[in-house]
């Protein structure tokens, strides 16, 4: 089992920035792929990207491609989020979730374990 927890959301200004970072404890944290989702007020939880166990694969969604980026270090046991050119969509609590099973995925239901949340609001 592995715990998540995530931190450094906050408020910014719109065109802003901010890198998440979620904390891994448990079982071997290289063993596990890793995702990111968000969830805005009154929306279903959407998919943002996800890292292979070694950090050489990434996937993102098409929201956010070229400007965000996910990256790993296995060393620290925390992936992190890098949001650049962050617009009041973006808003949202974002949450990191862990993986087991080959291949990375980009669905809910294929995520074992789930951290918290952590806020971001992107004013305008």
């Amino acid at each position: 089992q592995v715990q998540l927890v995530e931190s450094g959301g906050g408020l910014v200004q719109a065109g802003g920035s901010l890198r998440l970072s979620c904390a891994a404890s448990g079982r071997t944290f290289s063993t596990y792929r890793m995702g990111w989702f968000r969830q805005a007020p009154g929306k279903e939880r959407e998919f943002v990207a996800a890292i292979s166990r070694s950090g050489a694969s990434s996937y993102y969604a098409d929201s956010v491609k070229g400007r965000f980026t996910v990256s790993r270090d296995n060393a620290k046991n925390t992936v992190y989020l890098q949001t650049t050119s962050l617009k009041p969509e973006d808003t949202a609590v974002y949450y990191c979730a862990a993986k087991m099973a080959v291949g990375v995925a980009t669905t809910q239901e294929a995520y074992d374990y789930w951290g918290q949340g952590t806020q971001v609001t992107v004013s305008s």
